[in-house]
Order: C-alpha cells, then sequence, then structure tokens
C-alpha cells in the first residue's frame, strides 16, 4: 500500500472501487475465469471464432431429411401419377412407348360408369362396416384389460400382439384355408353343429360372402391396435372419476359415457381417422382372398384401380381410379379435420 502526501491510502489499480456500502469480495473463479467478450457483449463461438447457426433454422435442418425422402417416394410418384391420369396410355401405348395427352377423357369415362359407382359404394360401405365393428369390439376389449388381473391381462395382450404382427399374406392363407370349400374347418363346424347344405360349401360363390370373409380378417387384424391404445388411454383416467361415478348410482354405461368418453374423445376421433383411412385403402386382405371375384363382385377401388390397371392394361384409367380415391378420402377427412378444429376451439 502506497502513502501519499496527505496520508490517504489508496489501493492498488486493480481492487474494486469502493461505494458506499460495504464490499463483497469477488469469488476467484469469477477473476480467472471470465472470458473477454466482444463487441456486443457476447461471448465469442468456441473454435475458432465460427459462427453458429441462426437459431430458426435448425428446426428445418432437423426435418430436412424427412421431407426429402418424403418427397422422393411420395411426391415424385404422386406427381407422375396424376400427369399420367391426363394421358391415354394403354397396351398398346405402352408397348409404343407413347402417352398423348386426352385431357378429362379418363375421369370422363370413370364417372360416366354404373360399375365404377358401384365400386365406390361398395367400398364405403365396406369401411364403414370395418371401422365400426373394429371400434367397438376393439374399446371393449381395452376396457377388458383395464380391468383384468395382472397374468390375465399379460396373456390377452401377448395373444393381441400376435395376431396384430402376423403378415397379411400369411393371415390370408389361414383363412382362405379355413374357408375352404372342401377340407375347410368352417364347413365341419356347420355340419357338426347340425346344419345341411355344408358338403363342400363355397364360401366364396358371392360378392358379399367374399367381403364378408375380408371383414372378419381385416377386424381381426386391426383390433389389437384399438384394444391396446384403448387400455393405454383408460390408465390415464384418475380412479377417483370411477369412485364418484359409483357414488352417484352410474351404471356401467353411464360410467363410459360419463367418464370414459369425453376424457378419451381425443383418443377416439385420432383412431378412428386412422381406421377410416387404413381399411379405405385396403388392397392386400382384398385381393388375395379371392382378385376381387367372383366376376369383379367384391372389387373395393384399390382393387379395381389395380385390376383395371394391370390385369386390363387400362394404365391411365388406373391412375385416374387412383386420383378419384385420393379425392374422396380428402373428403372424406374433411369432416375430421372440422371436429378437430372445433374441439381445440372449445379448449
Amino acid at each position: 500500500m502506497t502513502v501519499h502526501s496527505q496520508g490517504a491510502a489508496t489501493a492498488p489499480q486493480d481492487a474494486p472501487q469502493k461505494s458506499g456500502g460495504p464490499q463483497t469480495p469477488q469469488k476467484p473463479q469469477e477473476l480467472h475465469t471470465s472470458r473477454p467478450t466482444g463487441a456486443k457483449g457476447t461471448a465469442p463461438s468456441p473454435r475458432g471464432g465460427r459462427k453458429s447457426l441462426p437459431s430458426g433454422w435448425l428446426p428445418y435442418l432437423l426435418i430436412g431429411p424427412a421431407v426429402l425422402s418424403l418427397a422422393t417416394l411420395l411426391l415424385y410418384p404422386l406427381t407422375k401419377n396424376v400427369v399420367l391420369s391426363f394421358q391415354k396410355v394403354d397396351k398398346i401405348e405402352f408397348i409404343q412407348r407413347k402417352a398423348p395427352f386426352n385431357g378429362v377423357e379418363n375421369y370422363t369415362q370413370l364417372l360416366g360408369d354404373s360399375h365404377f359407382w358401384t365400386v365406390v359404394v361398395r367400398t364405403f360401405a365396406f369401411t364403414a362396416a370395418n371401422v365400426a365393428l373394429i371400434m367397438v369390439i376393439g374399446s371393449l376389449i381395452g376396457i377388458l384389460l383395464n380391468r383384468l388381473g395382472t397374468w390375465m391381462r399379460l396373456v390377452l395382450s401377448m395373444a393381441l400382439v400376435m395376431a396384430w404382427a402376423m403378415p397379411i399374406v400369411a393371415s390370408v392363407t389361414v383363412f382362405q384355408w379355413l374357408f375352404e370349400e372342401q377340407f375347410g374347418v368352417m364347413n365341419w363346424v356347420m355340419r357338426t353343429l347340425g346344419f345341411s347344405g355344408y358338403e363342400q360349401h363355397n364360401w366364396f360363390e358371392t360378392g358379399l360372402s367374399t367381403l364378408t370373409i375380408c371383414t372378419v380378417l381385416v377386424v381381426w387384424g386391426s383390433v389389437p391396435f384399438v384394444a391396446l391404445n384403448m387400455y393405454a388411454g383408460l390408465t390415464t383416467v384418475s380412479s377417483e372419476l370411477y369412485e364418484a361415478a359409483r357414488m352417484d348410482g352410474a351404471n356401467g354405461w353411464q360410467t363410459f359415457w360419463q367418464v370414459v368418453f369425453p376424457n378419451l374423445k381425443p383418443f377416439f376421433l385420432v383412431t378412428t381417422f386412422l381406421e377410416v383411412i387404413w381399411v379405405f385403402k385396403a388392397f392386400t386382405q382384398v385381393y388375395a382372398m379371392n382378385r376381387g371375384g367372383p366376376d369383379r363382385a367384391s372389387e373395393t377401388l384399390p382393387v379395381f384401380a389395380f385390376v383395371e390397371g394391370q390385369s386390363q392394361g387400362h394404365y391411365a384409367l388406373a391412375a385416374a381410379i387412383s386420383v378419384l380415391t385420393i379425392v374422396m378420402l380428402v373428403i372424406v377427412m374433411s369432416f375430421y379435420f372440422r371436429l378437430i378444429l372445433k374441439q381445440e376451439e372449445e379448449q
């Protein structure tokens, strides 16, 4: 410390200036570990002063690979399919490698074809029946899972997972064997129960019976998804709500509509939306079961497009069918999006 002529002691230059109050000594790490700041008071970037990317671009860079993959695998084929639907490409044009444009002739031909509208009605009826059965049966099994004991719940869950994980072609093969005309299990069961007329009965004789078997197959393969998701949703509902409903004298049906459904309404909306998409575009189950027969009486829109394109050689017409299928599905889904927006506004 240096003493001046005035007799006052002065602190060294690196000591902190005194203020009106007592000073708290600065921590050692604050004295020795502080880094110099830049012109704007921010610490310089490490590794040679490289600047980091703006935070606003980071989300786009992260989703960039996924968007690029979707554009390559989905957007480009969809664009080519739409262009093809405005061309004339049959077997002759395919061999000659020509694709002349014919405007909306393919769409005009389809919209004026009674068979096309029959397939449309059949597809919507098939979708509605499947989705209704899937949601009802899946919800009931989900409620059952929530009430079973640990071991029984584990056994039933494993059975559901195995049914859900079975490949579609393998399950179709099993169902074809079950309903086989000569050695099928169903004919044997019906004869055992005493029903007559089931000696070598053809279960695929009509389009309605074929679609009924396809419905059983689709429901069997889709119920596990709804049941397991329903059980997962039920675990989020507080037990106090059930106790309050029981104290108010509500039965099981009233408890479901007053307690379970309001709390799981988003689950029902999302699951129904997914099931409509999956069933509406179901192809393998219907085509592998009986090739859309007999006499194309069990064709749905995806099978109808495939048969017209691959079997009949009307490639551009098949492209128009697929475009109309997408348009119909978007129109149906628009009602779902309206429900979602309405629910968000209410919340």
